[in-house]
């Protein structure tokens, strides 16, 4: 039966493929691909799991007491029934050697398959048993986890990219954390699907990075879908189109095909500058994650990288942080393929949704706070580690000493963290002196994000060398909207009069200052926002690879001169997104 799931849409175009459930669970389930050859491996580790759990539900029935309810032994031979049962751990098997899936996947897939069948049960009695098969597969997935303790960055990163059928996938879950989302990277899914999540959630960024089409908040749809369901992925409309008509689904391919004929004329324009038709010209950067990232920037045609997200560095990779020296190479590595192109990073940013596996002592007092969005994150988490912040600092250094480097701090609030930013710097720069490590000068920019850093710009203004406007952010706490959460998603407004007007004060004041600013966050890749920004002044942009062309041909095609003329009306309307439209798209040329 054909149905639609609507949710937010977070990246554009069309994606066609077989539903692929990760189920949600109360333990953490690690979802990555084995080698084929690593099959008979993998279904050892279930069965030892298996008949370990076994002995223990076999050594508690035991164990009764004499005057134990017979219930208690007869829940025991239930739980041993379903542990030996084929449908169970023969599917499991299944899963692991026709869709190489590791252990722990394809028992929770096969969980998702059998949970399904107990719900369409008309006894109740047997309805009620799936909780039972639940407990069993918890028992096994923590003795898979007893096995080898938690999975490295290593083990999670394995891609299988010779996957055994020919069908394209899309991935459905409750939600993707980031880490994992950049398990799946490299993978064979062309589009993602989250029950949660809103528009600038870090799971529709990555989606976004990775150029695939993505709907999230979709609320419903891990529990509406259904494993190999085909799946239509609208994401301009933000529809989810499950077992469509084969009319829909020949539409629906005309429309991928006329997608991938305009992003093929767009990579045209790659080695085009980007001027305006008033000769400005304008810095189209990239947001990078990895330093292998940098590849694709270059070949994007990016002027440099306006933010190198270094928390992925950091996270995934259980409880030891990344050394000074893998910092400094995976620094160095990005910093040659931009090839004397500047490359901005960004001191970690973790905290909120972006967690790490490790948890130090200041963490885990603030483990359970209410609002980890307003806690300690970023900068703050930075200045309460000083070891491992000067150990993050002395490695961009020593990368300064191969490219030209900017060092970006998040999360900036008071003029008092920019001053312990500044007095580590020196402490790191003595101790690369005494060390005879060799580095250039590095400009020192801050993330305009929370409002009372755009109020007070004036003042951090004399201390730091560049601005970076992380829009995402700036939105989420000048709106009070908790971007990941998509009961007020259709509150986050980035067109909302009170963003505008910091946007365009931050701009201003920085230009006037004689320093560089630049937007990083999601409005800056969003060509609906282009010409808004020229209008304000803004002449450095950073978003992903991808975005890149479509930006620039927005770029071609005005006068940054008589976009400026029309910002004053723009900022004064009731409806600045309607208004902005109007006054906008009369001045851009047609395309050529």
């Amino acid at each position: 039966m054909s149905f639609q799931v609507f949710g937010i849409p977070v990246s554009r175009g069309v994606a066609i493929g077989r539903a692929v459930l990760v189920a949600s669970s109360r333990m953490d389930v690690a979802h990555y691909y084995i080698q084929a050859a690593d099959a008979e491996t993998e279904i050892k580790r279930v069965l030892r799991a298996r008949d370990e759990v076994a002995i223990e539900l076999e050594t508690l029935k035991n164990e009764l007491p004499a005057d134990a309810p017979h219930e208690l032994a007869a829940l025991l031979d239930v739980h041993l029934m379903l542990m030996h049962d084929d449908a169970l751990i023969g599917a499991t098997t299944q899963w692991i050697i026709d869709r190489h899936y590791n252990a722990e996947w394809a028992l929770s897939a096969q969980l998702e398959v059998l949970a399904r069948q107990f719900d369409e049960m008309e006894d109740d009695y047997l309805r009620e048993r799936k909780a039972d098969l639940e407990q069993v597969v918890e028992r096994i997935l923590g003795a898979l986890a007893r096995q080898q303790g938690k999975l490295t960055s290593d083990a999670a990163s394995i891609v299988q990219r010779d996957f055994a059928g020919e069908d394209p996938l899309l991935l459905v879950a409750a939600d993707i954390a980031p880490a994992d989302m950049m398990q799946f990277k490299r993978s064979i899914f062309q589009g993602f699907i989250t029950d949660i999540g809103g528009k600038t959630s870090h799971t529709a960024i990555v989606a976004r990075s990775m150029d695939i089409p993505a709907v999230v908040g979709t609320r419903e749809a891990s529990r509406l879908i259904r494993q190999d369901d085909w799946v239509i992925i609208d994401g301009d409309a933000g529809a989810v189109i499950v077992n469509p008509s084969p009319i829909m689904l020949e539409e629906y391919r005309f429309r991928q095909r006329q997608s991938e004929l305009e992003r093929a004329r767009l990579t045209r324009l790659r080695h085009t500058p980007a001027v305006t038709l008033d000769g400005e010209r304008i810095e189209l950067h990239a947001n990078i994650e990895m330093p292998n990232d940098a590849e694709a920037a270059v070949k994007a045609g990016a002027t440099g990288v306006g933010l190198f997200r270094s928390e992925f560095l950091f996270m995934n990779r259980g409880s030891e942080l990344p050394s000074e020296e893998e910092q400094f190479l995976a620094y160095k590595t990005a910093v040659e393929a931009m090839a004397g192109m500047p490359v901005t990073i960004r001191t970690v940013d973790v905290g909120a949704d972006k967690p790490l596996d490790r948890m130090s002592a200041s963490e885990l007092r603030h483990e359970h706070v209410l609002n980890p969005a307003m806690g300690l994150r970023a900068i703050r988490w930075s200045l309460a580690e000083p070891s491992m912040f000067r150990k993050q600092l002395r490695a961009i250094y020593r990368a300064s000493a191969f490219g030209k480097v900017r060092l970006l701090i998040p999360m900036v609030a008071h003029l008092s963290e920019v001053r312990m930013i500044l007095e580590s710097l020196k402490k790191v720069q003595q101790q690369l002196n005494d060390a005879g490590h060799a580095y250039t000068k590095v400009e020192v920019g801050v993330m305009i994000e929370i409002p009372a850093a755009a109020m007070m710009l004036p003042l951090l203004l004399k201390h730091i060398d560049f601005v970076s406007i992380g829009t995402n952010d700036l939105i989420q706490y000048t709106l009070a909207i908790d971007r990941a959460d998509e009961a007020v998603a259709h509150l986050y407004d980035p067109w909302h009069p009170a963003v505008l007007q910091l946007l365009a004060l931050v701009i201003s004041q920085t230009k006037l200052a004689g320093k560089s600013v630049s937007v990083c966050g999601e409005m800056a890749g969003d060509p609906a926002f282009t010409d808004l920004l020229l209008s304000m002044g803004l002449r450095s942009f950073s978003m992903h690879p991808s975005q890149i062309p479509s930006v620039k041909q927005r770029v071609l095609r005005v006068d940054a001169t008589k976009l400026a003329a029309h910002l004053p009306g723009v900022l004064a309307s009731e409806d600045p997104q309607q208004e902005a439209g109007r006054v906008f798209a009369s001045q851009r040329v047609p395309v050529r």
